[in-house]
């Protein structure tokens, strides 16, 4: 399938506000979990131990905005059903 040189142009560049809706939605969470860890770097090596290591950064955080926003109770109510 081929695909219009217009058409992936138009895609590659966002429009003016496109960029600052990005920056305030995506980035504030890698910001928060860099901050979490320190902002220093990773404390494994290896590509799949420092997936494993950012995975559970991401699950950290991931579960504290659901705490934040349900509940601890709430949480744990709907992890034992």
């Amino acid at each position: 399938m081929r695909t219009c040189s217009k058409r992936r142009k138009r895609a590659s560049t966002p429009t003016p506000g496109a960029m600052r809706r990005r920056r305030e939605t995506v980035e504030h969470p890698f910001g928060t979990i860099k901050a979490r860890m320190g902002a220093t770097h990773f404390l494994m090596k290896t590509l799949p131990r420092v997936g494993a290591e950012m995975a559970l950064h991401v699950l950290a955080y991931n579960l504290t905005r659901v705490m934040n926003i349900v509940g601890p109770r709430r949480l744990i109510e709907a992890i034992q059903t």
